[in-house]
């Protein structure tokens, strides 16, 4: 299966701006921006974290 759709997208704290998580979408199935509760090493706690582009 090709694998050619996907972007690579990174998690971004909300709270301290680090970039913790990356990982990959198919744009054109899921339109809206991604959001999820992470671990977060430097607060060491849970934190929302959003999507943000990465260069390919």
């Amino acid at each position: 299966m090709a694998n050619g759709v996907r972007i690579k997208i990174g998690l971004k704290c909300q709270e301290c701006g680090d970039i913790n998580y990356t990982t990959t979408k198919n744009p054109k199935t899921h339109t809206e921006k991604f959001e999820t509760k992470k671990y977060s090493p430097r607060l060491k706690k849970h934190t929302l974290h959003k999507e943000i582009k990465l260069k390919s």
